[in-house]
């Protein structure tokens, strides 16, 4: 789907600590939480890679652990 320059997203997170962006004016998709930031596609983009630094699920490091 295309996106206008002006769209504002936010970032959201699911269970798993995946991390994603989502049109601002649109609800929630089921099982994705919003994390407070919102801007341009970019902004978000760039928020996200700033603080997702361990892109394996939530379960999966889990399991690691443990091993």
């Amino acid at each position: 789907m295309e996106w206008d320059d002006d769209t504002v997203f936010t970032v959201v997170v699911n269970a798993e600590e995946q991390y994603s962006i989502w049109p601002a004016d649109r609800a929630l998709p089921l099982g994705w939480t919003a994390v407070g930031k919102e801007g341009t596609k970019d902004e978000c983009l760039a928020y996200i890679e700033e603080i997702w630094q361990d892109m394996r699920p939530l379960s999966l490091r889990q399991r690691m652990e443990l091993e």
